[in-house]
């Protein structure tokens, strides 16, 4: 039976790679958008084109009623799902702490973290033995900003990243005789559309003589990582944090 994956903010950036990879190992792909429906259907074009089957799936992941409508449609399009990939997250522009306003933090973390946990909550009810499933895989986008803590810049994703790296662990810990892996990836610094979303659309080039490779890496990279957590070849692989950081 074709495994079948959910991919959050899956119409760029790493989302987008993983998903044309997925598709190209076999998975059946939903791709997730917020608002960008020209980029999902072109991510879903390049798939079908390379004969892979594809839909596209809207949903803001920081509203529950949305996330629901969305895996609805996956279970009425796909079928049953198989393997979660919370990729969708925020950035904003680069501040102190004592710069923050509430509205801004609300924004990060109901989207890099309550999204995260509502798209894993209702992937294990899908997954789960525990539910009459057959087991799967989430692999959850993180950042090395979670260990860095990037200060006088991204504090509060910073922040919100560290709980995805708890969340990780504890699921995994809490779903492993349920049939289900849970896994991290921590990419670096990456050349995608995010840094531009936060004000800084050259922040790729700019830092990468702090990287100890001398460049920043590419979502193709982040997207092997994150399809090697999700195959056969890791299948004793629960709980794992890997960094895709250049050594940084």
């Amino acid at each position: 039976m074709q495994p079948i994956i959910l991919i959050t903010g899956g119409s760029r950036g790493i989302g987008a790679a993983t998903a044309v990879l997925a598709a190209q190992r076999g998975y059946a792909v939903a791709v997730n958008y917020a608002t960008n429906s020209l980029a999902a259907d072109e991510v879903v074009r390049t798939i079908r084109a390379g004969g892979g089957t594809a839909i596209t799936v809207q949903a803001d992941v920081a509203v529950e009623s949305q996330v629901l409508a969305m895996f609805d449609k996956v279970d009425a399009k796909l079928g049953r799902l198989t393997a979660l990939v919370n990729n969708a997250g925020v950035v904003d522009v680069a501040s102190r702490v004592d710069a923050m306003d509430v509205a801004r933090l609300q924004r990060m973390f109901n989207t890099n973290i309550l999204g995260s946990f509502v798209c894993a909550r209702e992937a294990v009810k899908r997954m789960s033995t525990r539910y009459g499933g057959a087991g799967g895989n989430i692999v959850n986008v993180s950042s090395a900003a979670a260990r860095i803590g990037s200060p006088g810049q991204y504090v509060d994703y910073a922040a919100s990243k560290g709980a995805i790296d708890t969340f990780t662990m504890g699921l995994a810990k809490e779903v492993a005789t349920e049939g289900i892996r849970v896994n991290g990836v921590r990419p670096g610094i990456i050349d995608t559309e995010i840094h531009a979303s936060g004000g800084q659309p050259d922040r790729a080039r700019q830092v990468a003589p702090q990287v100890p490779m001398q460049r920043p890496g590419t979502a193709q990279e982040v997207a092997q990582a994150i399809v090697w957590l999700m195959g056969n070849e890791a299948s004793y692989t629960t709980g794992t944090l890997i960094d895709v950081t250049g050594g940084r």
